[in-house]
Protein backbone atom coordinates (compact mmCIF):
# COMPACT_ATOMS: atom_id res chain seq x y z
CA UNK A 1 0.00 0.00 0.00
CA UNK A 2 2.55 2.19 1.12
CA UNK A 3 4.97 1.94 -2.64
CA UNK A 4 1.37 2.31 -3.99
CA UNK A 5 0.93 5.62 -2.41
CA UNK A 6 4.67 6.62 -3.09
CA UNK A 7 4.47 5.39 -6.96
CA UNK A 8 1.67 7.98 -7.38
CA UNK A 9 3.32 10.79 -5.31
CA UNK A 10 6.49 10.32 -7.87
CA UNK A 11 4.83 10.58 -10.62
CA UNK A 12 4.76 13.63 -12.86
CA UNK A 13 1.25 15.24 -12.07
CA UNK A 14 0.94 15.08 -8.49
CA UNK A 15 4.66 15.75 -7.45
CA UNK A 16 4.10 19.03 -9.80
CA UNK A 17 1.12 19.74 -7.87
CA UNK A 18 3.02 19.26 -4.87
CA UNK A 19 5.98 21.57 -5.88
CA UNK A 20 3.34 24.36 -6.93
CA UNK A 21 1.57 24.17 -3.75
CA UNK A 22 4.35 23.97 -1.60
CA UNK A 23 6.02 27.14 -3.45
CA UNK A 24 3.00 28.80 -2.41
CA UNK A 25 2.97 27.95 0.82
CA UNK A 26 6.46 28.85 0.88
CA UNK A 27 5.54 32.63 -0.83
CA UNK A 28 3.24 32.74 1.76
CA UNK A 29 5.49 32.16 4.77
CA UNK A 30 7.94 34.39 3.49
CA UNK A 31 5.87 36.96 3.35
CA UNK A 32 4.42 36.96 6.80
CA UNK A 33 7.97 35.86 8.63
CA UNK A 34 9.64 38.47 7.30
CA UNK A 35 8.38 41.69 8.85
CA UNK A 36 9.26 39.17 12.01
CA UNK A 37 12.13 38.99 10.98
CA UNK A 38 13.43 42.55 10.01
CA UNK A 39 12.17 43.77 13.67
CA UNK A 40 13.91 40.85 15.59
CA UNK A 41 17.34 41.34 13.53
CA UNK A 42 17.72 44.76 14.24
CA UNK A 43 15.66 45.34 17.33
CA UNK A 44 15.71 42.40 19.18
CA UNK A 45 12.22 42.57 19.77
CA UNK A 46 10.29 38.96 19.51
CA UNK A 47 7.23 40.46 18.45
CA UNK A 48 4.13 38.11 19.49
CA UNK A 49 1.45 40.78 17.95
CA UNK A 50 2.97 39.61 14.94
CA UNK A 51 -0.01 37.05 13.70
CA UNK A 52 -2.43 40.01 15.46
CA UNK A 53 -1.32 42.45 12.99
CA UNK A 54 -1.64 40.17 10.25
CA UNK A 55 -5.16 39.46 11.23
CA UNK A 56 -5.69 42.87 11.19
CA UNK A 57 -4.47 43.37 7.58
CA UNK A 58 -6.96 40.79 6.45
CA UNK A 59 -9.93 42.59 7.78
CA UNK A 60 -8.72 46.07 6.58
CA UNK A 61 -7.52 44.57 3.20
CA UNK A 62 -11.32 42.98 3.01
CA UNK A 63 -12.77 45.48 3.70
CA UNK A 64 -11.79 47.67 1.24
CA UNK A 65 -12.11 45.01 -1.36
CA UNK A 66 -15.76 44.50 -0.08
CA UNK A 67 -15.85 48.36 -0.51
CA UNK A 68 -15.00 48.80 -3.49
CA UNK A 69 -16.13 45.63 -5.46
CA UNK A 70 -19.22 44.86 -6.90
CA UNK A 71 -21.42 41.75 -8.79
CA UNK A 72 -20.69 43.19 -11.50
CA UNK A 73 -17.03 44.04 -10.91
CA UNK A 74 -14.74 42.73 -13.14
CA UNK A 75 -11.53 40.44 -13.06
CA UNK A 76 -9.29 42.91 -14.28
CA UNK A 77 -10.94 45.95 -11.74
CA UNK A 78 -10.69 43.64 -9.25
CA UNK A 79 -7.13 42.92 -9.21
CA UNK A 80 -6.59 46.39 -9.52
CA UNK A 81 -8.39 46.99 -6.49
CA UNK A 82 -6.81 44.57 -4.64
CA UNK A 83 -3.22 46.06 -4.80
CA UNK A 84 -4.59 49.62 -3.91
CA UNK A 85 -5.98 47.65 -1.00
CA UNK A 86 -2.42 46.03 -0.09
CA UNK A 87 -1.18 49.50 -0.70
CA UNK A 88 -3.65 51.04 2.03
CA UNK A 89 -2.98 48.78 4.52
CA UNK A 90 0.70 48.90 4.25
CA UNK A 91 0.59 52.21 4.95
CA UNK A 92 -1.77 52.12 7.79
CA UNK A 93 -0.39 49.02 9.67
CA UNK A 94 3.21 51.32 8.88
CA UNK A 95 1.86 53.77 10.64
CA UNK A 96 0.25 51.86 13.49
CA UNK A 97 3.36 50.11 13.82
CA UNK A 98 5.52 52.90 14.35
CA UNK A 99 2.97 54.10 16.77
CA UNK A 100 3.78 51.47 18.92
CA UNK A 101 7.26 51.31 18.81
CA UNK A 102 7.45 54.97 19.92
CA UNK A 103 4.82 54.76 22.69
CA UNK A 104 4.92 51.14 23.61
CA UNK A 105 8.07 49.46 22.88
CA UNK A 106 10.45 52.06 23.19
CA UNK A 107 10.01 52.66 26.99
CA UNK A 108 11.29 49.32 27.23
CA UNK A 109 14.39 48.56 25.75
CA UNK A 110 16.76 48.91 28.65
CA UNK A 111 15.29 46.43 30.27
CA UNK A 112 15.32 42.77 30.11
CA UNK A 113 14.08 40.76 26.63
CA UNK A 114 10.97 38.97 28.91
CA UNK A 115 9.18 42.90 29.34
CA UNK A 116 9.01 43.01 25.39
CA UNK A 117 7.53 39.39 25.26
CA UNK A 118 4.86 40.20 27.82
CA UNK A 119 4.16 43.23 26.21
CA UNK A 120 3.81 42.14 22.44
CA UNK A 121 2.02 39.05 24.13
CA UNK A 122 -0.67 41.20 26.01
CA UNK A 123 -1.43 43.55 22.98
CA UNK A 124 -2.26 40.54 20.69
CA UNK A 125 -4.82 39.74 23.08
CA UNK A 126 -5.64 43.24 23.64
CA UNK A 127 -5.63 43.39 19.48
CA UNK A 128 -7.86 40.22 19.17
CA UNK A 129 -10.60 41.27 21.40
CA UNK A 130 -10.85 45.05 20.19
CA UNK A 131 -11.34 42.85 16.39
CA UNK A 132 -14.25 40.48 17.98
CA UNK A 133 -15.97 43.37 19.73
CA UNK A 134 -16.14 45.34 16.43
CA UNK A 135 -16.99 42.08 14.10
CA UNK A 136 -19.79 41.65 16.95
CA UNK A 137 -21.36 45.04 16.37
CA UNK A 138 -21.63 44.29 12.65
CA UNK A 139 -23.31 41.19 13.42
CA UNK A 140 -19.89 38.89 11.93
CA UNK A 141 -18.62 35.71 13.46
CA UNK A 142 -14.68 35.80 14.65
CA UNK A 143 -13.93 32.27 14.39
CA UNK A 144 -15.39 32.25 10.50
CA UNK A 145 -13.57 32.94 7.59
CA UNK A 146 -15.33 36.30 6.15
CA UNK A 147 -17.06 35.21 3.41
CA UNK A 148 -17.85 38.21 1.88
CA UNK A 149 -14.19 39.24 1.07
CA UNK A 150 -13.38 35.55 -0.19
CA UNK A 151 -16.13 36.39 -2.72
CA UNK A 152 -14.34 39.66 -3.91
CA UNK A 153 -11.74 37.18 -5.63
CA UNK A 154 -11.40 37.22 -9.39
CA UNK A 155 -12.99 34.57 -11.10
CA UNK A 156 -9.78 32.94 -12.89
CA UNK A 157 -8.26 33.10 -9.45
CA UNK A 158 -10.83 30.63 -8.63
CA UNK A 159 -10.44 28.02 -11.25
CA UNK A 160 -7.72 25.64 -11.67
CA UNK A 161 -5.50 25.09 -14.98
CA UNK A 162 -3.90 22.18 -16.17
CA UNK A 163 -0.26 22.71 -17.32
CA UNK A 164 1.44 19.72 -19.02
CA UNK A 165 -0.30 17.65 -17.07
CA UNK A 166 -0.27 19.28 -13.46
CA UNK A 167 -3.20 20.59 -12.10
CA UNK A 168 -2.29 24.19 -10.93
CA UNK A 169 -4.08 26.70 -8.88
CA UNK A 170 -4.08 30.38 -10.27
CA UNK A 171 -4.10 32.06 -6.61
CA UNK A 172 -0.70 29.59 -5.97
CA UNK A 173 0.74 31.43 -8.94
CA UNK A 174 -0.19 34.43 -7.96
CA UNK A 175 1.08 34.03 -4.73
CA UNK A 176 4.44 32.70 -5.79
CA UNK A 177 4.78 35.86 -7.83
CA UNK A 178 4.02 38.43 -4.79
CA UNK A 179 6.21 36.24 -2.39
CA UNK A 180 9.20 37.03 -4.87
CA UNK A 181 8.46 40.28 -5.49
CA UNK A 182 8.71 40.77 -1.87
CA UNK A 183 11.71 38.88 -1.70
CA UNK A 184 13.32 41.35 -4.76
CA UNK A 185 11.83 44.52 -2.59
CA UNK A 186 13.45 43.66 0.65
CA UNK A 187 16.24 42.47 -0.59
CA UNK A 188 16.91 45.52 -2.91
CA UNK A 189 15.78 47.43 -0.06
CA UNK A 190 18.29 46.46 2.73
CA UNK A 191 21.40 46.18 0.21
CA UNK A 192 21.07 48.89 -2.22
CA UNK A 193 19.48 52.30 -0.63
CA UNK A 194 21.63 54.45 2.04
CA UNK A 195 18.53 53.57 4.86
CA UNK A 196 19.50 49.77 4.29
CA UNK A 197 22.64 50.26 5.37
CA UNK A 198 21.98 51.93 8.48
CA UNK A 199 19.88 49.04 9.04
CA UNK A 200 22.35 46.61 8.33
CA UNK A 201 24.83 48.82 10.41
CA UNK A 202 22.76 49.11 13.39
CA UNK A 203 22.20 44.99 13.57
CA UNK A 204 26.04 44.58 13.20
CA UNK A 205 26.94 47.21 16.05
CA UNK A 206 24.44 49.51 17.07
CA UNK A 207 26.77 51.62 19.91
CA UNK A 208 29.25 52.25 16.61
CA UNK A 209 26.53 53.47 14.11
CA UNK A 210 25.27 56.23 16.60
CA UNK A 211 28.68 57.22 17.06
CA UNK A 212 28.58 57.68 13.11
CA UNK A 213 25.88 59.89 13.35
CA UNK A 214 23.13 57.56 12.37
CA UNK A 215 19.94 57.72 14.49
CA UNK A 216 19.33 54.57 15.68
CA UNK A 217 16.06 55.13 17.45
CA UNK A 218 14.78 56.47 14.59
CA UNK A 219 15.96 53.21 12.55
CA UNK A 220 14.31 51.26 14.95
CA UNK A 221 10.63 52.81 14.23
CA UNK A 222 11.57 52.76 10.85
CA UNK A 223 12.19 48.95 10.85
CA UNK A 224 9.84 48.36 13.25
CA UNK A 225 7.03 50.67 11.13
CA UNK A 226 7.71 48.62 8.00
CA UNK A 227 7.62 44.91 9.75
CA UNK A 228 4.11 45.61 11.02
CA UNK A 229 3.04 46.87 7.36
CA UNK A 230 4.55 43.87 5.66
CA UNK A 231 2.46 41.66 8.48
CA UNK A 232 -0.88 43.84 7.06
CA UNK A 233 0.24 43.65 3.13
CA UNK A 234 0.15 39.32 3.79
CA UNK A 235 -3.08 39.42 5.69
CA UNK A 236 -4.39 40.89 2.30
CA UNK A 237 -3.44 38.42 0.42
CA UNK A 238 -4.42 35.59 3.11
CA UNK A 239 -7.87 36.98 2.89
CA UNK A 240 -8.61 35.78 -0.62
CA UNK A 241 -7.20 32.17 0.43
CA UNK A 242 -9.94 29.58 1.59
CA UNK A 243 -7.17 27.85 3.32
CA UNK A 244 -6.46 30.84 5.82
CA UNK A 245 -9.60 33.30 5.59
CA UNK A 246 -9.70 36.42 7.66
CA UNK A 247 -10.94 35.46 10.84
CA UNK A 248 -9.62 36.23 14.41
CA UNK A 249 -8.10 32.75 14.79
CA UNK A 250 -5.62 33.95 11.77
CA UNK A 251 -3.69 35.38 14.27
CA UNK A 252 -2.53 31.95 15.92
CA UNK A 253 -2.22 30.33 12.46
CA UNK A 254 -0.12 32.70 11.23
CA UNK A 255 2.14 33.42 14.02
CA UNK A 256 2.97 29.51 14.80
CA UNK A 257 4.85 28.89 11.06
CA UNK A 258 6.00 32.40 11.11
CA UNK A 259 8.33 31.49 14.36
CA UNK A 260 9.02 28.40 12.91
CA UNK A 261 10.18 30.20 9.66
CA UNK A 262 12.22 32.57 11.57
CA UNK A 263 14.30 30.16 14.34
CA UNK A 264 14.74 27.39 11.31
CA UNK A 265 16.42 30.01 9.32
CA UNK A 266 18.22 32.07 12.09
CA UNK A 267 17.35 34.62 13.85
CA UNK A 268 17.75 38.36 12.26
CA UNK A 269 19.12 36.67 8.69
CA UNK A 270 16.61 38.20 5.95
CA UNK A 271 18.45 35.13 3.82
CA UNK A 272 17.78 32.41 6.36
CA UNK A 273 13.98 33.25 6.67
CA UNK A 274 13.73 32.77 2.75
CA UNK A 275 15.34 29.49 2.62
CA UNK A 276 13.86 28.30 5.61
CA UNK A 277 10.14 29.70 3.97
CA UNK A 278 10.93 27.23 1.12
CA UNK A 279 12.26 24.16 3.55
CA UNK A 280 8.88 24.74 5.89
CA UNK A 281 6.73 25.29 2.90
CA UNK A 282 7.83 22.71 0.61
CA UNK A 283 7.57 20.19 3.70
CA UNK A 284 4.13 21.51 4.64
CA UNK A 285 3.08 20.56 1.01
CA UNK A 286 4.25 16.98 1.00
CA UNK A 287 2.82 16.25 4.51
CA UNK A 288 -0.62 17.78 3.64
CA UNK A 289 -0.41 15.37 0.20
CA UNK A 290 0.66 12.41 1.88
CA UNK A 291 -1.94 12.92 4.46
CA UNK A 292 -5.22 13.66 2.14
CA UNK A 293 -4.12 10.25 0.22
CA UNK A 294 -2.65 7.73 2.93
CA UNK A 295 -2.09 8.94 6.67
CA UNK A 296 -5.44 9.55 8.23
CA UNK A 297 -4.12 11.81 10.84
CA UNK A 298 -5.16 15.54 10.96
CA UNK A 299 -2.13 17.08 12.74
CA UNK A 300 0.76 15.18 10.40
CA UNK A 301 1.86 18.85 8.45
CA UNK A 302 1.88 20.73 11.89
CA UNK A 303 3.71 18.16 13.83
CA UNK A 304 6.09 17.62 10.67
CA UNK A 305 6.34 21.51 11.17
CA UNK A 306 7.57 20.74 14.78
CA UNK A 307 10.03 18.26 14.12
CA UNK A 308 11.57 20.34 11.42
CA UNK A 309 12.36 23.12 13.91
CA UNK A 310 13.30 20.78 17.10
CA UNK A 311 15.79 18.56 14.74
CA UNK A 312 17.12 22.60 13.34
CA UNK A 313 17.66 23.07 16.95
CA UNK A 314 19.69 19.98 18.09
CA UNK A 315 22.03 20.11 15.09
CA UNK A 316 22.04 23.82 14.78
CA UNK A 317 20.82 25.88 17.04
CA UNK A 318 21.56 29.04 15.69
CA UNK A 319 19.61 28.16 12.46
CA UNK A 320 20.55 28.01 9.19
CA UNK A 321 21.96 31.04 8.33
CA UNK A 322 22.11 32.62 12.24
CA UNK A 323 24.77 34.53 13.51
CA UNK A 324 25.35 34.83 17.39
CA UNK A 325 25.23 38.35 18.53
CA UNK A 326 23.51 39.82 15.62
CA UNK A 327 20.16 41.58 16.70
CA UNK A 328 19.41 43.75 19.65
CA UNK A 329 20.87 47.02 21.15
Amino acid sequence: MILETLGEFLTIPELGTVVVNGLAKSALYVMIASGLTLIFGLMGVLNFAHGSLTMVGAYLGGLVMVTAVGQATGSVTRLAVFFVAILLVFAVLTVLGGAIETSLIRPLYDRPPIYQILLTFGLTLVIDEIVRIVLGVFGMQPISDWQAALATKPQFLREPAAVAGISVRWLAVFQIVLGIVTVVGIWAFLTKTRYGLYIRAGSEDSEMAAALGIDVRQVFTVVFALGIGLAGAAGTLLMWDATWGASVPLAAETLLPAFIVVIVGGLGTFRGTVVAAVVVGMTDSVMTWWFQNYIQFTGLPELVLFLVLVVTLIVRPQGLFGVEGVGGH
